[in-house]
């Protein structure tokens, strides 16, 4: 009999569909709260356009990737195997699996399995009895590392507890199992990657890897893992989660995109700013590339499912080589064919439906990654990191930079005639459906609060109106919008204007009661939220 993971197979069996098994039984339909927030898709790949080596690698990877997803669990929120014993009901449990938690991740945190408080803005990385000005009296040279837990002393006090140490067993297994696969593989690049990111994940010193990285080039394969993105810390965003991806890489489609890396540091210059806060220069060395995702694990998995990465997230890095942006393809038309569209059909004026394009929403996701580049990684005026000055709101207006630089990009790369397929105005009303999408991810997300701050902030520019019910968008109060918003986002950024970010956050970060309406709609109309994904070494026939 086939196996399903079991949060795929309950949240099928909630929606109503037909699980493989060896007797299908019929399923009643069911009130559960839980319905249609997800729906199933299988992540496969062309398992024939692989070395043999490659097919060997691959499921030592997915092992390591298991390891990374049970420390997020840890991380997220504390014994996984306790929670789950305590929840009698097979949909709740499964709902507990998808978010990693008892709290719902596409409803702004809230918990949904009784006697559950409200989840600590630190998650475990913190005590969840320390108070912030504790925290910033403090004076530890390592608590804003991205790989320090903060936990109580012997005396009550506070102490750091490195990554390696605090999981000493569970990494040391999973850099032994980069080691082995290291060992089998061919490709230069990819074998020396896989061996300095083995040596990070033993020592929380992640720079040389990263560099390794950076330089692969030919690989056929990649794999991220370690502790990578600082979203599941709302505290201050100082701590990094646990994640892997297992990735094929589509070489067609890679070369297609190689090109625009090239022409950042011109994007850069034309920026709607002011010259101040576009000084730097992005790396050259930045990458586009398209691959299948065949295992996702830890922090990528938990609740909305990420399609497209922009990687690493050390500005020294960044600085030094730039970045390389994978778009996940086979993710990306999972969430395109079975959610997008039916989202555009019921929201968006039916004579700019044909604006509704796989194209477009491919190119939007890639240029929101590739416009992680652009913009400033330093203060203007001596307040260190962008990331370092805005600390916990840092994330939520970089995730809003890349959203609208990502359009801005697009729009340029139009005029300079270096986009050809469909037109602009696919870009446009795509990226609107587009946030009606993501927002149901829920407000709390730093990917939902800067989604509201566009659309809010958009809707107060006249960049759409609504007729009927539906949005219709309006092309050059659209492009107004974007510069004008661009311009604002960076001067925040640049300045390192805490404060600002805040007012701007409270002001246009929430969803606005209309909208909500129309959120509702897209329930009623039984449209899911997001995917689970069937996935591992069986569905690959590995």
């Amino acid at each position: 009999m086939k196996k399903i993971f079991l949060p795929i197979l309950a949240i099928c069996l909630i929606a109503g569909c037909q699980s493989n098994t060896d007797k299908p039984e019929v399923v009643e339909e069911t009130t559960s709260p839980f319905e249609n927030v997800y729906t199933e898709f299988t992540l496969t790949t062309d398992i024939n356009s692989l070395s043999e080596d490659e097919k060997v690698v691959i499921p030592i990877l997915i092992e390591a990737a298991k390891i990374m997803d049970n420390l997020f669990w840890q991380e997220a929120y504390g014994n996984k195997e306790e929670l789950l014993e305590s929840i009698e009901d097979e949909a709740t449990r499964s709902y507990a699996i998808a978010n990693y938690g008892p709290w719902d991740r596409l409803n702004g945190d809230k918990p949904f399995v009784e006697g559950v408080g409200e989840k600590p803005l630190g998650s475990g990385f913190y005590p969840t009895d320390m108070t912030k000005e504790e925290f910033e009296a403090w004076e530890n040279p390592d608590k804003t590392s991205l790989y320090t837990f903060i936990e109580r002393d012997a005396a009550g006090g506070l102490q750091t507890v490195w990554y390696h140490q605090r999981f000493e067993a569970e990494v040391n297994r999973a850099a032994d199992l980069l080691d082995s696969a290291a060992a089998i593989i061919q490709e230069e690049g990819f074998k020396k990657y896989l061996m300095e990111r083995a040596k990070a994940l033993r020592t929380d010193d992640y720079y040389t890897s990263d560099i390794a990285w950076m330089d692969m080039t030919d690989n056929g394969l990649d794999c991220i893992i370690g502790p990578i993105e600082n979203y599941e810390d709302k505290l201050y965003n100082y701590k990094a989660a646990h994640e892997a991806y297992v990735l094929v890489k589509d070489k067609e489609w890679s070369e297609r995109l190689a090109k625009y890396a090239l022409l950042l540091p011109q994007l850069q210059e034309g920026l709607p700013v002011p010259a101040a806060y576009k000084t730097e220069t992005p790396g050259r060395d930045s990458q586009l590339g398209a691959y299948d995702v065949v295992f996702y694990a830890g922090d990528c998995n938990a609740g909305s499912k990420t399609i497209a990465v922009n990687l690493p997230n050390d500005e020294k890095v960044q600085l030094e080589k730039g970045t390389r942006r994978l778009q996940l393809k086979n993710a990306m038309r999972a969430k395109y064919d079975k959610i997008l569209v039916d989202i555009a059909k019921e929201l968006i004026v039916e004579d700019q439906q044909q604006h509704i394009t796989f194209d477009a929403f491919f190119g939007n996701t890639m240029f929101h990654e590739v416009a992680h580049g652009l913009g400033i990684k330093n203060t203007i005026n001596g307040k260190g990191t962008v990331r370092e000055a805005l600390q916990e709101e840092f994330s939520a207006l970089e995730e809003g930079k890349a959203d609208v630089l990502g359009l801005y990009m697009v729009t340029e790369l139009f005029e300079m005639g270096e986009l050809t397929q469909g037109n602009v105005m696919d870009n446009y009303v795509t990226f609107l459906a587009g946030i009606f999408r993501s927002v149901r991810f829920g407000a709390s997300s730093a990917h939902g609060r800067a989604n509201m701050v566009r659309f809010n902030y958009f809707k107060k520019e006249g960049a759409f109106t609504k007729e009927n019910g539906k949005y219709r968008v309006d092309f050059e109060k659209m492009q107004l919008a974007m510069a004008s918003l661009s311009e604002l986002i960076l001067t925040l950024q640049g300045d390192g204007d805490k404060e600002g970010v805040i007012k701007l956050m409270e002001e246009m970060g929430n969803v606005p009661e209309d909208l909500q309406a129309d959120l509702d709609r897209l329930k009623d109309a039984n449209i899911p939220v997001d995917v689970v994904f069937n996935q591992g070494t069986e569905v690959l026939g590995l």
